[in-house]
């Protein structure tokens, strides 16, 4: 019985934090795609490199592990400025401008690396496919730069 309840409260815990940041749940299912599509060709490049290294691989995994992190702390900017435009008067909603722009940027990053990747071991890839996500990765910076200075 204590096995169905915890089970019933993770059940629940997730199901209300997914319901809370439902705008994110699209862009951090990508994200997690494109980070395991990374590591994935990040290590059939040092395979055929003979370069596999379990030291790197670990450092890649965390490196992944930190980007909750800086999702974490891009939604925490967004609440503290919903929070203080609230407690001045300014409806501000509870909408992750930051966080989601943030973990777009940090798709996108991942999208280049996979490219990279490919590169490497010889996948021929098309210039602009390059020439796409680069565009992306700059139109998402400049993006938030303007909700910055719109804020400010």
């Amino acid at each position: 019985m204590k096995d169905q309840t915890l089970k019933a409260l993770a059940a629940s815990v997730c199901g209300a934090v997914l319901a809370y940041f439902k705008i994110m749940l699209v862009p951090l299912a990508i994200l997690l795609i494109v980070m395991l599509a990374d590591y994935v060709s990040g290590m059939i490049k040092a395979w055929m490199r003979s370069e596999l290294s379990s030291r790197i691989g670990i450092r890649g995994i965390v490196k992944k592990l930190c980007y909750a992190l800086v999702i974490v702390v891009a939604t925490c900017v967004d609440w503290l400025l919903a929070a203080g435009l609230n407690a001045v008067g300014v409806e501000f909603g509870r909408s992750y401008y930051i966080g989601v722009v943030v973990t777009i940027w940090l798709i996108i990053n991942e999208l280049i690396s996979i490219l990279e990747n490919l590169s490497a071991v010889g996948v021929p890839l098309p210039g602009f496919l390059k020439n796409i996500v680069a565009r992306l990765k700059n139109s998402v910076e400049a993006a938030g730069e303007r909700k910055k200075e719109e804020k400010s």
